[in-house]
């Protein structure tokens, strides 16, 4: 079922944007299950009613951050070169443009930081849903138009992507576990993941181009 938030979407822009960075923080600080509505209304400066005006229920909420929250992703992909071929440039820039993004939207991503852990029966199986969907749509389009000519002909394709994606995801998920906010991630974060760029590009790279 589609949900249109007609009555939602006619407010002006700075009152939806309190409602849902409310809505994001009061989530994140306390999982579905125990986020209170009555706190969100408080930070949002809005009554309770006009939050169920906007919103049937609070799982009606949580579903819509969560559509929210997949929409900046988007953003990212939109600011890639999707044509760079060099595979590490392609990773670094996409480093750069997570980090302007997270720097820009930090309650939304420590909202998903906190929706990955999250097991309300109510909101799991979608949750379940759109991360494996965001997980996969980016590992597919992080391959396409990759100069294949520049990675080592003496090493099994599958297995070398294998190796490059736990180590990504590894690293993405050990420096999100690092901080409490979005808000502290420095640029330090985009200094490590460059060194292990480095690393995998000797291991994975011919000679000549390393």
């Amino acid at each position: 079922m589609i949900i249109i938030y007609q009555k939602f979407f006619s407010l002006e822009s700075e009152k939806k944007a309190r409602i849902i960075n409310a809505a994001l923080k009061e989530f994140a600080r306390n999982g579905y299950s125990k986020a209170s509505t009555n706190d969100i209304v408080k930070e949002a400066g809005i009554s309770k009613g006009s939050l169920f005006n906007y919103f049937n229920s609070k799982r009606e909420l949580y579903l819509f951050l969560l559509d929210y929250v997949v929409k900046i992703i988007e953003q990212i992909y939109a600011e890639v070169d999707w044509m760079e071929p060099d595979f590490f440039t392609r990773m670094r820039q996409l480093g750069e443009v997570k980090y302007k993004i997270y720097k820009k939207y930090p309650h939304a991503f420590n909202f998903i930081k906190t929706a990955a852990r999250e097991d309300a029966a109510e909101v799991k199986p979608e949750i379940n849903r759109i991360g494996k969907a965001i997980i996969a749509e980016g590992l597919e389009r992080g391959y396409q138009n990759i100069d294949w000519s520049k990675f080592r002909e003496d090493i099994d394709r599958e297995r070398m992507i294998k190796i490059i994606n736990w180590t990504m995801l590894g690293f993405a998920e050990e420096e999100r576990d690092k901080v409490k906010s979005f808000e502290e991630v420095g640029t330090e974060v985009l200094k490590e993941a460059d060194e292990y760029f480095s690393i995998l590009r000797r291991c994975f790279y011919k000679k000549e181009e390393q």
